[in-house]
Order: structure tokens, then C-alpha cells, then sequence
């Protein structure tokens, strides 16, 4: 069996951030709504320098420092940030590439929306174990869909999380700590076009007419019915993942010491701690940090190292669940345990 682990990770943050108070003014919607029921004390927004692809270099070069390996043996480079970023049409992971020093790389980016860290794991792995060419895979990216919130639009209420930061994952051939498991994923698309930014693409491109009418901000076309179709889908696939990473990686629900997952309302947070019978110490809930889309995961797991919530021989599962719809989950067998 090959050995895949995680050699390191890297997180970069804003210094910039508003308050959940901050974002109840602008929302016109009552301070403890956005405290206690979405559960945001704070998030981070971008400041003048905070990019895209460049806060995922950022927390690139920091995996690579804590690693402490040559970028040159990286050999390859897989951008996991968001589509929204420096320009509208442009490979970010080759720009990435370059500024790390992965010099001997190739790169290219993916992209699953909120679940695109769980679904690049697969995607490392999957090419490490199929070409011997491939010791050393960089994953890194940045994060800023904040930018398309419109606190005037109650429609996208459940967005109003979305933050900024950078992560990146140092994954390494033959290395026996921090062995990488099974990743399990779902797509639904009968949700494909309930949230979008109308304005931009080929359909509605980009007039004064279309900016005035803020069109180029993200909205969800179909309210009611995405929130009955959700109910009836979300919670059971996001369930259905963790359960089924768990089982290919050779291990009980039981078994699992730390769920590294994305920031949601509280009650669905707790919700799922509920199910699968972790208590809120196997977790953290990311209040004063908001929804960094697919960087949550690497947060929540960085966060727990520093925390000592986890330890040698420790079952984790990062999880995420992305607009499309999409849910994942990838389990790890923490250490050389």
C-alpha cells in the first residue's frame, strides 16, 4: 500500500475583519441573528493586498518554511482558491507556482466551489499513486467570494458568512505521518443554478445596466424551492460523507476524534456533532472567522494542532460542503499512530 501523508499546511489571514455587530448594520437585521443563529462574531475581510492567489502563496510559502523543504522538489502544483480572483480569465496555479520557486512543477487549478480542498485530496492522490513522477504535491490557494455579498439581499442571508483567507497542503509520497485515507464525495446538480452571479458570464455580460441593478453579486434564483430541496438532502449528504470516508479508510464513526469542518449556522454545527456523536470539544466552531470557503477546512485543522484537540494516532475528518450542491470528506490518520 502506498503511503501518502500530509508533510504540512499553511494558513494566511487578513489583519482586516468586521464584526458580527458590523455586518447586523449593514443587514438591518438584529446583532444577536448574526451572533448566535448564524453564528458570526467576526470574519475577515481583504484588505488592499489581500488577493486571491495571493494569499494562497502566502500560506503556500509557509507550508514549504514548515516543512522544510526545497521548492524545487515540488513536483506538482494544484490551485485550490477561487475562480474570483486577480483576473477574470487566467490560471492562478501557474502564477502560484512561480512565486513559491516550484520551478520543477506543473500546476493547474480545480475548482468545486467550497468543497474544492476535499476534492483536490482526492484528485493528489489519485495522480501520485498513478504516475511515479509525482513525489511532492503543493495544493494552495486563496479565498474572497466576500466580494459578492449584498447585505441589502435577504436571499443570500446564509452567505453572509463568507470571509478571506489563504491555505495550503504539503502532500508527500512515502511518508508515514499524517497518512491521507479515503475521500468520499457527492454532487447534486439539481442545484446547479440555484445560487449564481447572475452578471459576468456568457449569458448576462457585464452593462451599467446590469451593475446598477447589482447583478453582479451572487443571488439565488429560486428561494423557496432550493431551501425545501436542500432540506430534504443537505444534512443527509453531508452525514453520508463523513460516515462513508470513515468506512473506506477502515474505521468506525466511533473512531473519529476530530471533524474539521466548515463554518455553518450553529444549529446545523451542532446538528452534526449530534449525529455522529462527537461532543463540541472534537470540534471548532469557526465564530471569529467566518466561512473562508474551502480553506475552513485547513483552518480548523491548524486551529486544532494548536489547540492539542489533535494528537498521534488521531482519526480526522476535514468536511465541506459546496454551492452546486456538493459535499465531501476525506479522513487522515493524524501522526505515526
Amino acid at each position: 500500500m502506498l503511503n501518502i501523508g500530509i508533510l504540512s499546511t499553511g494558513i494566511y489571514l487578513p489583519e482586516d475583519y468586521v464584526t458580527g455587530k458590523e455586518i447586523a448594520k449593514m443587514a438591518g437585521i438584529p446583532e444577536h441573528i448574526v451572533e448566535e443563529k448564524m453564528g458570526i462574531k467576526k470574519k475577515y475581510v481583504p484588505g488592499a493586498g489581500d488577493h486571491t492567489c495571493e494569499m494562497g502563496i502566502i500560506a503556500a510559502k509557509r507550508a514549504i518554511a514548515k516543512a522544510g523543504i526545497n521548492p524545487l522538489d515540488i513536483d506538482l502544483v494544484i490551485y485550490i482558491g477561487e475562480e474570483h480572483k486577480e483576473y477574470p480569465l487566467w490560471t492562478a496555479g501557474i502564477k502560484l507556482q512561480q512565486e513559491v520557486g516550484a520551478l520543477n512543477a506543473w500546476a493547474f487549478d480545480a475548482a468545486l466551489r467550497c468543497g474544492t480542498t476535499v476534492m483536490a485530496l482526492k484528485l493528489a492522490k489519485s495522480l501520485m499513486i498513478a504516475d511515479p513522477g509525482i513525489q511532492t504535491v503543493l495544493l494552495a490557494g486563496g479565498y474572497r467570494n466576500g466580494d459578492f455579498i449584498d447585505y441589502q439581499n435577504p436571499r443570500t442571508r446564509f452567505m453572509y458568512n463568507l470571509g478571506a483567507g489563504g491555505g495550503a497542503i504539503l502532500l508527500k509520497k512515502d511518508h508515514r505521518e499524517n497518512g491521507l485515507l479515503e475521500t468520499e464525495l457527492i454532487t447534486d446538480g439539481s442545484f446547479s443554478e440555484d445560487v449564481v452571479v447572475v452578471a459576468g458570464g456568457t449569458k448576462n455580460p457585464i452593462t451599467k445596466e446590469a451593475l446598477e441593478q447589482r447583478l453582479n453579486r451572487l443571488d439565488v434564483l429560486d428561494p423557496e424551492g432550493m431551501k425545501t430541496r436542500l432540506e430534504q438532502k443537505s444534512m443527509a449528504n453531508f452525514l453520508k460523507v463523513i460516515r462513508e470516508s470513515v468506512r473506506k479508510s477502515g474505521f468506525r464513526v466511533s473512531d473519529i476524534a476530530y471533524l474539521a469542518i466548515l463554518h455553518m449556522k450553529k444549529s446545523a454545527h451542532e446538528y452534526v456533532l449530534r449525529e455522529l456523536g462527537l461532543s463540541s470539544e472534537q470540534s471548532i466552531y469557526l465564530e471569529d472567522y467566518g466561512h473562508i470557503g474551502q480553506i475552513d477546512q485547513i483552518l480548523s485543522l491548524e486551529l486544532a494542532l494548536k489547540e492539542g484537540k489533535v494528537k498521534d494516532g488521531d482519526v480526522v475528518v476535514l468536511v465541506s460542503a459546496g454551492i452546486g450542491y456538493a459535499w465531501g470528506a476525506t479522513t487522515i490518520k493524524w501522526g505515526n499512530g
